[in-house]
């Protein structure tokens, strides 16, 4: 395993006056691999039927590909499978793959949407493409060894040419776009950050009504970064030091969660709890500090509120304003999940909580918030990995 990872970001408008988006990002996690299939549709028109062709097309291709099937086999497979349009004649959604193997070589696979735009150096580059035919579909498909700091930037047609008449804007062309994200480039900005820029330049060219579903998908190349989060105390407690003992042996950050577990983290460290005065806030659950932890804070009620904010970032990311600004517990540990780590480690404790018995929250709880946080997670490409005791 090399020390690359890829950060995965996205972001979609809807055509003006419609509730669903035409497009549809997918991204999947290879079994027993490091890569990741990440596949952005673009469905015929817009509207409900738009959004279920794209749908379809990008849940078919990341599937399929994450099993390893070929891309022969994708298309065709699509073909047989989308409903045919009554007003045009055809049944299908066109695809970018993105196809990240083993954090060294993208592998891109792309059909009748504008060419992904690759940033290298802080500089727009060009890449090598074969055009092949499949199916009577026109493909464009190619690899490329991976670098840090390495931008791909993929788009549906709603992008190009955006404007706020009917006609086709000829300033604001794929390579003004990719003039425009290389002036940023250089800052540092999440995947998701600069597709949020892109789409959101889209949108002021449309004047806030966009005329199509318009789509952005970063891949941005970045080093590794580890962080481990261990949340609860173990079923048995016999079993502290062996939890404790394989938390601290992680490389990266460490997070502890919840009073009970930061006593055990302090009492293996050797080390006292003291109250954090640095970033607790009025009316949030206060922290701790533990030398020897990155963050110590309040457990269910923080972790609950990290969830919130995971779902809402890999939906329509509206409290996008909040977590990244503030300094509460729930805010510090989803700048990290979501900012910082590439790979996650949870450490979930199985012991059930007596404090907890009159208020609601117990163990399926618990397990239920770590389930989902870990979902939403995987959504955002990262590698995730959950141990319990």
């Amino acid at each position: 395993m090399n020390d690359l990872s890829v950060d995965i970001g996205y972001k979609s408008i809807n055509h003006y006056g419609e509730y669903l988006c035409g497009d549809h990002v997918d991204v999947v996690q290879q079994e027993n691999n490091d890569s990741k299939v990440v596949v952005l549709a673009d469905g015929l028109k817009s509207g409900v039927k738009a959004s279920i062709l794209s749908t379809l097309t990008a849940k078919i291709i990341s599937t399929m590909m994450a099993h390893g099937l070929s891309l022969e086999e994708c298309v065709n497979t699509i073909a047989a499978t989308l409903p045919i349009s009554s007003e045009y004649g055809v049944a299908y959604s066109t695809f970018t793959i993105m196809h990240i193997i083993e954090n060294e070589t993208m592998s891109l696979i792309q059909y009748d949407n504008p060419l992904v735009i690759m940033i290298r150096d802080c500089k727009v580059v060009d890449y090598p493409k074969i055009e092949s035919i499949i199916d009577g579909k026109k493909i464009y498909q190619s690899k490329i060894p991976l670098r840090e700091n390495d931008i791909f930037i993929a788009m549906s047609d709603g992008c190009p040419g955006a404007n706020d008449t009917l006609s086709y804007n000829k300033n604001w062309t794929e390579k003004e776009i990719g003039d425009f994200m290389e002036t940023i480039s250089p800052i540092g900005y999440t995947a998701k950050t600069l597709a949020s820029i892109l789409i959101e330049e889209c949108n002021k060219l449309y004047d806030g009504k966009p005329i199509d579903d318009t789509t952005a998908c970063i891949v941005r190349v970045i080093k590794r970064s580890q962080v481990n989060l261990i949340f609860g105390p173990p079923a048995n407690r016999d079993d502290c030091d062996r939890m404790m003992s394989l938390f601290f042996s992680k490389e990266g950050k460490h997070i502890v969660c919840g009073g009970t577990t930061a006593s055990i983290a302090a009492e293996y460290l050797g080390k006292s709890i003291r109250t954090s005065s640095k970033y607790n806030v009025k009316g949030a659950p206060p922290m701790s500090e533990i030398d020897g932890v990155d963050l110590v804070t309040e457990g269910v009620v923080t972790i609950d509120k990290v969830l919130k904010y995971a779902k809402d970032y890999v939906s329509r990311d509206e409290s996008y304003t909040e977590w990244s600004v503030q300094h509460d517990a729930s805010a510090l540990i989803s700048r990290i999940l979501f900012e910082e780590a590439t790979d996650i480690n949870f450490f979930v404790g199985r012991a059930v909580n007596p404090a907890h018995q009159d208020v609601s929250i117990n163990f399926n709880v618990k397990m239920s918030l770590v389930e989902e946080l870990s979902q939403c997670l995987r959504k955002m490409g990262k590698s995730v990995k959950v141990s319990y005791f």
